[in-house]
């Protein structure tokens, strides 16, 4: 299909260079974004009584002398250099040369890299103390720490640049990611200091500015002051500061700019605008509400092949809520599947376009292919069966394994629960503020749901109880399941079911975790024991030194290293786990299992490769101990064959170690592949973990984490019942009774 809003010129080469292997061609569309990587210091910082630093940020940011100074301290050009291939001139946010409100003053306002006149701005606004490691502190001495927020969705790579210039003029920043939902939320509910963003209008800066979106953007820095004015502020209307409305001061810089933004609008004259808007953009030029790095450059739009009748040249822009207007209603792929799968997800997607999105979600958890809460049932039912196995035969070992394994879940979620309520803050705090702070009664009434929706009127161990899964045991309703049950709660961020937000993730990642343990084994053990049977050899030597390498090389790094080679040498891209035909395709079928395996080698290479160099170091030293034991010793001098020898005992001993390994394999695998996942773009559940920690999901994040912990617990059981049958010496332990 067609993608435009995810891509950017920042990898252009790349885009570029895999034209013909991809399959798809490039479009270049204008930007009316006049900066797609700009900071807006908050204006409008919410002031926390309990903390005295929020009211000096809060005074800080409102001092134009600081942000000219956090714009003097920034060296753009490595930037552009380094991130956009030398393309964009610097700028600032404001309309560029092609467009009608090209203001010159604006675009090229505090853009030059100053650092000396930085330190002036800073020590003339009384910023003058530092402490022992040189960084600027609070007029008081207090320790000031700013904290730049920007979205996992928008470019990385500046973000250091401009911690490190920040720095050198004394400037503390630390750097937040923060998923889509989370930055919003924070945002409106005022309680970020310097946000990362998109810019404004480049074409037309007027345009839509009665709706929320642009003039949330064109007072991005002041949202208080934007909400006030969207709710009638300027004209009288009292109800503009009962909404989270902030009313600016009468001589406020802002409030003068919404004043000439309404006269603009009432004015259909492009050139009696652009004279209207000239004073709004001169006093911007010495405000410098934002800080922007480049201009902006021509937008790629990459469309695969055999999707017909997207434009070639078009205008790229959210305010005009583009490309509507280049016919996408015409779009149409050629051969596109309209297999049973996908014709039934349409469906399900037309038919809840009018449903509340609460309702569906319970509706779509029947109706996917939820392998999360089967895998988590079964789970559940294996270590009942089991037990009741252990329980007939009665075997001591596995018996006091059994009786150990219900408190250890038991005090495995206490602490997980624990765990995900401890850290200040989350997303629904972040949102009922923003709810609190908007004050209207549609607001009011989703608070109360999202209130009732996560069980925030009632104590803590109700909810420990709901997100377990005990009150089911008492009502039987279906809204009351739990971990128990299979049921993973509620996503805060997607407000629908966890079970529904993995998807199918769950059985990917299982899948490549058990590829990846068979072909850790099928590799470390034959080479284990040819290097303990041929010690000192030449091929010893060898896989010596492949397995020290495999151990040290980070998996990231090895992905990165193979998505490079493949693409460079051989023109092929080694990224996730389906062929693009595939990876959109819901449902299973025959052609989609074969697309899996084909896909399947290159994660289970990369993530086996540090557990191969380990495993056959442990396999060699185990089997090197037991081959000079006597009882080896006494077994070849009665002449028994070589072969069976070795299989037969020192083999089966020095086993213990692999087997052993299986309780952390699992968890290990699904957590510590997430930075792989990750490079190559694996829908696995790892990314999903690491998502919900950063926009601090935290059921999500919590549940995922006891999930681990039960298929660690599960595992440990399989390693003690496996080290049972094969090592004698556990097996016979207690044999008398």
């Amino acid at each position: 299909g067609m993608h435009g809003r995810l891509t950017g010129f920042h990898a252009y080469p790349e885009y570029m260079s895999k034209r013909k292997s991809n399959g798809y061609r490039i479009h270049h569309w204008y930007m009316s974004i006049s900066s797609y990587w700009t900071i807006w210091p908050n204006l409008n910082r919410r002031i926390d009584p309990e903390d005295p630093t929020t009211r000096e940020k809060h005074r800080l940011l409102n001092k134009r002398e600081f942000r000219q100074a956090l714009s003097l301290a920034i060296d753009r050009q490595p930037i552009i250099e380094v991130v956009m291939s030398g393309y964009p001139p610097p700028a600032q946010l404001a309309p560029g040369p092609a467009s009608p409100f090209y203001h010159k003053k604006l675009f090229n306002s505090f853009i030059e890299f100053d650092p000396d006149r930085a330190n002036d701005l800073l020590d003339a606004i009384g910023l003058t103390r530092r402490d022992s490691e040189e960084y600027r502190t609070f007029p008081d001495g207090s320790k000031m720490v700013w904290f730049l927020s920007y979205p996992n969705y928008i470019l990385r790579e500046p973000v250091q640049f401009i911690i490190e210039g920040w720095r050198r003029v004394g400037i503390r920043a630390i750097p937040r990611e923060r998923s889509r939902g989370l930055s919003g939320v924070e945002e409106n509910a005022l309680t970020n200091d310097l946000t990362v963003s998109h810019g404004w209008e480049n074409l037309l800066p007027v345009v839509g500015a009665s709706d929320w979106i642009p003039i949330r953007t064109s007072f991005r820095s002041a949202i208080g002051f934007a909400k006030w004015y969207i709710s009638g502020g300027l004209y009288g209307d009292p109800r503009a500061t009962q909404f989270g409305g902030i009313e600016p001061p009468p001589d406020h810089p802002l409030r003068r700019a919404m004043v000439v933004l309404d006269k603009a609008r009432r004015t259909r004259s492009i050139d009696e605008q652009k004279r209207i808007l000239n004073e709004v953009f001169e006093t911007a030029a010495e405000e410098i509400y934002t800080i922007s790095l480049f201009a902006s450059p021509p937008h790629p739009v990459i469309v695969k092949n055999g999707f017909r009748n997207v434009p070639r040249f078009a205008v790229f822009s959210p305010y005009f809520v583009i490309p509507s207007h280049a016919g996408i209603d015409t779009y149409f792929l050629e051969g596109a599947d309209e297999s049973p799968a996908t014709l039934d997800q349409i469906r399900r997607e037309i038919v809840s376009v009018s449903l509340d999105p609460r309702l569906e979600s319970t509706a779509s958890e029947d109706t996917m292919s939820t392998y999360f809460g089967r895998m988590l049932r079964w789970l559940l039912w294996g270590i009942g069966i089991t037990a009741v196995g252990v329980v007939a035969i009665r075997h001591p070992f596995v018996g006091r394994r059994l009786a150990i394994l219900a408190p250890t879940l038991f005090i495995i979620s206490l602490v997980a629960f624990s765990a995900i309520q401890l850290p200040p803050g989350n997303f629904i705090e972040s949102k009922i503020l923003q709810l609190e702070a908007s004050g209207t009664l549609a607001n009011q009434k989703e608070l109360d749901e999202i209130r009732a929706e996560f069980h925030l009127d009632r104590s803590i161990p109700f909810q420990y109880a709901h997100w377990i899964g005990l009150n089911w045991f008492l009502s039987f309703d279906g809204q009351d399941r739990g971990l128990l049950q299979g049921s993973l709660g509620r996503s805060m961020e997607y407000r629908t079911s966890v079970n529904a937000v993995v998807g199918d993730r769950i059985l990917l990642t299982v899948t490549v975790a058990f590829a990846t343990i068979l072909f850790t084994w099928a590799i470390a053990l034959p080479i284990g024991i040819y290097s303990a049977v041929r010690q000192y050899s030449w091929g010893d030597y060898f896989f010596t030194f492949i397995g020290f390498v495999g151990m040290s090389v980070p998996g990231f790094l090895l992905a990165l290293v193979l998505v490079y080679a493949s693409s460079r040498l051989f023109g092929i891209t080694a990224l996730g786990l389906f062929s693009p035909e595939f990876a959109a395709q819901p449902g299973w079928s025959l052609a989609k299992v074969g697309d899996l395996l084909q896909h399947l080698w290159i994660p289970v290479v990369i993530i086996a490769v540090a557990g191969v160099g380990s495993m056959l170091r442990v396999m060699r030293a185990n089997l090197l101990d037991e081959l000079n034991k006597p009882y080896v010793v006494t077994a070849r001098a009665k002449g028994v064959r070589p072969l069976k020898l070795l299989l037969k005992y020192p083999v089966r001993i020095a086993l213990n170690p692999f087997i052993s390994s299986v309780g952390y394999l699992f968890p290990h695998l699904i957590s510590g592949g997430a930075i792989v996942a990750i490079v190559l773009s694996l829908p696995m559940v790892g990314p999903l973990i690491l998502d919900g920690f950063l926009s601090e999901d935290l059921y999500l994040a919590g549940s995922m984490l006891m999930v681990l912990s039960l298929l660690g617990v599960f595992g440990t059981l399989v390693s003690d019942l496996l080290l049972m049958w094969l090592d004698p010496r556990i097996r016979m332990e207690g044999g008398g009774r």
